[in-house]
């Protein structure tokens, strides 16, 4: 007997018990009535699932093999034969064509009613693949729809209406924001991100037109956009899902957008601000099952991650996640509480904003409008009794004094800062005003990060380092004997044409030792501190992200385009 769809689809984590259970009750609740439906297609009509990941879960349980994308046909196949009506009702699409038989792509290739007509109308025998129902809607429209992309159709379907220099009434704007395909083409926007594994949507408007970017990989790239006049209808929407006020357009807003798109729980982080031609909105995706809470996914190799473990399970102290905006340190600042997260460790949080919320850990949300401030939040929270305290950020001298008296009496604090390297946060901090001997007694290491974006593994390729590139970068001490061998971004349908895919973090981690301790007291340069840090034993984030590029992770463009060596 196979093994049962709900139980393939548990162990592979693409839905929990309880979803589960929630698909099943629906499922014996039709029966009851009557009806009758298959657990998949439940799964699917109500967002638990996304269309590829079920049809893997069916092609694993029956056998079949999943149609794919090189397969199907630039043009139509058997157009006599086949109706395009025939084609949307069973959702099958012809792959191709021989003497003796016709395969297909079908969303159920188990179905022998739909197989018996294709043979009937054919002639031949039918050889049937899986086909997901993101698949079939993308190729139907392409074959057999008006040969126009989804998005230039949901264009055609709403009214021309010019844009006006004041949008007066704001029931006609909120009107045309929640019309149905002003709805679909804000969805399509958010579910092509999706697609493309986007972390970031910018949706800015210009002069003569409205431009739709998307940040994959830490590069932002153009996409399809909406005409110019739409601008309006599809800021007002976004900020109707947002809960934020359309009719305020002089000052910049914040709001969150929470969603279930292709099976998954999506928040969406939405900031606009006013610009010469109209509101500019940047929305953060917040992928609450794509974050990785492992150290080695991360880019941690096994020595740094013994020092930072070394680190973080002292009783007390403070240890710092250092970088730029968009650098990781949060992500790596919530791995570290997801490991040290136990029934017997009280952590508690302050953030700005929170963005994902951990089971277990008591999670604060500063809110500067009523005053809640790091420092006010933090003054409470001590009294809290807590093991463990995470910051979000040391912004200024009160949070940082009030970081350093917790990590006094007997808390773990975790924080972030904005430096360039691990070194210069001991000298930010002295600057802020921080007195030298409560750093020296309290920072007990401090990690600097950066992302580079990692080799597509299916197009990369390898080539010999130059003898001269070799010893300028220092490149030998990774590769004992013969040749260095190095890789180039070449660019395929897997990596969507850049080389690249997915980004790990390049790091450095700098433990406080007593000769760094002496540094601090005496106020040495960041670069003093530096020097002693690698005599005591620090791999600087270039070296180690050249040691990811000789083992094939990433290339030594990617290393320079983040990193510089002194």
């Amino acid at each position: 007997m196979s093994q049962l769809l709900g139980e393939i689809l548990l162990a592979r984590a693409k839905v929990d018990p309880a979803t589960l259970e929630r698909a099943l009750q629906a499922q014996a609740m039709l029966k009851d009535e009557g009806g009758s439906e298959k657990l998949g297609a439940i799964l699917l009509r109500l967002g638990m699932v996304s269309g590829r990941d079920l049809a893997e879960a069916l092609a694993y349980q029956q056998g079949w093999l999943i149609a794919a994308p090189t397969e199907f046909p630039e043009l139509p196949i058997l157009e006599e034969q086949i109706s395009p009506r025939f084609i949307r009702e069973y959702q099958v699409i012809p792959l191709a064509e021989s003497e003796a038989e016709v395969a297909v792509a079908m969303a159920d290739p188990g179905d022998r009613y739909t197989t018996q007509a294709l043979a009937l109308a054919t002639g031949r025998q039918i050889m049937a693949k899986l086909l997901s129902p993101a698949d079939f809607e993308t190729q139907y429209e392409k074959l057999y729809g008006a040969g126009k992309s989804s998005m230039g159709q949901i264009v055609d379907n709403i009214a021309a209406r010019e844009e006006q220099d004041d949008f007066g009434d704001v029931e006609q704007l909120k009107d045309l924001a929640s019309e149905a395909p002003v709805i679909r083409l804000v969805n399509l926007i958010i579910s092509h991100a999706l697609e493309r594994r986007a972390s970031d949507i910018h949706i800015e408007p210009f002069e003569n037109r409205l431009i739709v970017r998307y940040r994959i990989d830490g590069v932002l790239h153009e996409t399809e956009s909406p005409p110019r006049r739409l601008s309006a209808a599809v800021i007002s929407r976004i900020k109707i899902m947002a809960n934020l006020d359309i009719a305020e357009r002089r000052l910049p807003q914040d709001g969150r957008i929470k969603l279930r798109i292709q099976g998954k729980e999506i928040d969406l982080r939405v900031s606009t601000v006013p610009t010469m031609h109209g509101e500019s909105v940047v929305m953060r995706i917040l992928d609450k099952g794509g974050v990785a809470l492992d150290f080695a996914k991360l880019g941690f190799d096994e020595d740094n991650l013994k020092t930072f473990i070394e680190v973080l399970e002292q009783p007390h102290g403070i240890l710092l996640v250092t970088g730029p905006t968009g650098s990781g340190k949060t992500t790596t600042l919530y791995t570290a509480l997801d490991r040290l997260n136990k029934p017997d460790v009280k952590i508690l949080t302050v953030e700005d904003p929170v963005e994902y919320q951990m089971p277990g850990i008591n999670q604060i949300q500063v809110k500067a409008q009523i005053n809640l401030t790091f420092a006010n939040a933090l003054r409470s929270i001590v009294r809290q009794d807590p093991d463990v305290i995470m910051i979000g950020e040391i912004r200024d001298l009160e949070t940082a004094q009030i970081a350093v008296q917790s990590a006094l009496t007997g808390h773990m604090v975790l924080s972030t800062l904005h430096t360039n390297d691990a070194a210069s946060s001991v000298n930010r901090l002295l600057d802020m005003g921080v007195e030298d001997y409560l750093l020296t007694s309290t920072i007990t290491g401090i990690l600097a990060q950066r992302l580079v974006r990692t080799l597509c593994t299916h197009c990369r390729k390898p080539y010999k380092a130059l003898p001269e590139v070799v010893e300028q970068m220092g490149l030998r001490k990774y590769a004992k004997s013969g040749d260095v061998t190095l890789y180039h971004s070449v660019g395929c349908e897997h990596c969507g044409g850049t080389g690249y895919r997915g980004r790990v973090s390049i790091i450095e981690m700098l433990p406080m030792t007593d000769a760094l301790r002496s540094l601090v007291m005496r106020h040495a340069t960041s670069g003093e501190m530096r020097d002693q840090a690698v005599k005591d034993g620090m791999e600087t984030m270039y070296e180690n992200g050249i040691k990811k590029s000789v083992a094939g992770v990433t290339t030594i463009e990617e290393v320079l385009r983040v990193t510089r060596e002194d």
